[in-house]
């Protein structure tokens, strides 16, 4: 039996069924999975529709595929949310179990359950649907063969749904758009109304390049409210495995039409597309031309996969006002100098949350409050690193110190200034602490983690070609985990962290 035979052999299901959940060689795994992936986008880039289809069939009936689904359904967080028939998969033996129920022949899904959470805003909700985990599990497999051909599909300069690609990549590349003297200098902030709710499903149907009873299953699911059962005409879950693959899908192709093919015409007018998600601004040298060529292309594209611009949301604006774009404000100043800072919103939001904490935290042990709050301010602080966020950081500290400063006076009212400085600051830093004890009965102490201790550090974003399942971007993907792997931003013993937190993930640092 040579290599390709065994390979094919042990993936669609020859291997033993009998070995337990964790001897499975999950390297061997994820390795196998992956090239089967690689085979699936090289077939896509050469236009070899039934061979893609075919590789497709071969992943969504492998045994080490339908392992990897059930281990990245049972390992996220979501794991342990069960859906309509309450069903989680904790033991080993049920996990094994899961793995021989990913059937395409008999497969009916239920109902999602429909929860609601509150946007970001506040002031409404958003629909949530929770699947069964064995429809999550389905949905994933599905998923691992659709997502190579969604990165040959998408837009270079889309980051949101992508594998390898963050926000800060988005805003790098907002910064290459708008940052020379001659750059574009009007923006439309684009926000497509109900993204996920709205996706027509006869476009889906038509265009998405799956099995398509097994699609059509996914999207006619219907959801459960309230103990009644509701149909869904359009849209894509929110929670579903493969929504986000599948929004991705829908949206693609708008950044192609957007931009001339003559480069005469594109130093002209400027315009540049970057999303993510269901977010998206587009630059152009002029309002007119947003108005006049860009907003009838972006409608007339949206129309066709049944979205629509939110007009609340989607404005026009000049670099020199400023705008606001995935968390960040971006505003160019009259030395011609392009700032990215941490939006007045999302400082606000964020500090209301620790506020919030130390107020309902005024009965904790010292280190447990330290616990609650270094990992709202670590992953806070590292999200704005790569801005120009210095200020914004010592403005955080000093507005944490007052809170803190307010939460002691209320936990002993009967003592003075000094004596809850001396109890719970370490001079002359000024850093708010607590003593804890270790295993073997030591004490040491723990800090609060101080914005400002975080150096600045800008991102270098993803090449916009770059795609993980092209042979071609392997040294360039492995330099950049490298790279990211080797760099930590601080240390767990001293910020009362769980675990040592990587700075910039699978995003890495190198590239342009």
């Amino acid at each position: 039996m040579n290599e390709e035979t065994q390979m094919t052999a042990e993936m669609t299901g020859a291997s033993s069924t009998k070995q337990q959940w964790s001897q499975l060689p999950w390297e061997k795994i994820k390795a196998h999975v992956f090239r089967l992936q690689t085979r699936i986008a090289k077939a896509e880039r050469e236009g070899r529709k039934s061979k893609a289809k075919s590789l497709q069939r071969l992943l969504t009936t492998s045994y080490y595929g339908k392992c990897l689904a059930v281990k990245r359904v049972t390992t996220n967080s979501g794991g342990k949310t069960p859906g309509v028939d309450g069903v989680l998969w904790q033991t080993e033996c049920q996990k094994m179990k899961a793995v021989n129920q990913l059937k395409r022949r008999g497969y009916k899904p239920s109902r999602l359950k429909r929860i609601y959470i509150p946007k970001r805003s506040g002031n409404k909700m958003r629909p949530l649907s929770i699947p069964t985990l064995k429809d999550r599990a389905m949905g994933a497999l599905w998923n691992m063969a659709l997502i190579p051909i969604a990165e040959e599909r998408a837009d270079p300069n889309s980051y949101g749904f992508r594998p390898k690609r963050s926000t800060h990549d988005a805003i790098e590349q907002c910064f290459i758009a708008l940052s020379k003297r001659r750059s574009a200098t009007w923006v439309l902030e684009g926000d497509i109304k109900s993204c996920f709710d709205k996706i027509s499903h006869e476009w889906l149907l038509e265009n998405i390049p799956m099995d398509k009873v097994i699609l059509k299953k996914f999207l006619k699911a219907g959801f459960m409210e309230k103990g009644k059962a509701y149909p869904t005409p359009i849209g894509t879950p929110q929670g579903g495995a493969a929504s986000t693959t599948l929004a991705l899908m829908a949206l693609s192709g708008l950044e192609r039409k957007l931009i001339s093919k003559s480069e005469r015409t594109r130093n002209k007018e400027k315009i540049n597309y970057v999303s993510y998600a269901d977010d998206f601004i587009i630059t152009a040298s002029s309002e007119e031309l947003l108005r006049e060529k860009v907003l009838p292309i972006v409608r007339e594209h949206l129309k066709a996969v049944g979205l629509e611009l939110s007009e609340e949301k989607t404005k026009i604006t000049s670099i020199y006002k400023g705008f606001d774009f995935l968390g960040f404000n971006i505003r160019k100043y009259p030395n011609q100098k392009l700032l990215i800072k941490p939006s007045k919103e999302g400082i606000k939001r964020f500090l209301k949350e620790i506020k919030r904490l130390i107020r309902v935290g005024i009965a904790l042990p010292t280190e447990t409050l330290i616990y609650l709050l270094n990992p709202k301010i670590s992953g806070w602080v590292n999200y704005y690193r790569s801005a120009v966020a210095s200020k914004t950081f010592s403005l955080v500290d000093d507005a944490i110190f007052q809170a803190l400063t307010r939460w002691g006076y209320k936990r002993h009212p009967m003592k003075g200034k000094w004596w809850i400085v001396n109890k719970y600051y370490k001079t002359p830093e000024w850093r708010f602490f607590a003593n804890v004890k270790d295993k073997d009965g030591n004490t040491h102490p723990i800090f609060l983690k101080k914005a400002t201790n975080t150096p600045i550090r800008r991102h270098r974003k993803i090449l916009a070609l770059a795609n993980p399942f092209n042979p071609l971007f392997k040294q360039y993907f492995n330099q950049r985990e490298k790279a990211a792997n080797s760099k930590f931003f601080y240390t767990a013993e001293s910020a009362g962290l769980k675990h040592v937190q990587s700075y910039e993930g699978s995003s890495g640092v190198l590239g342009n």
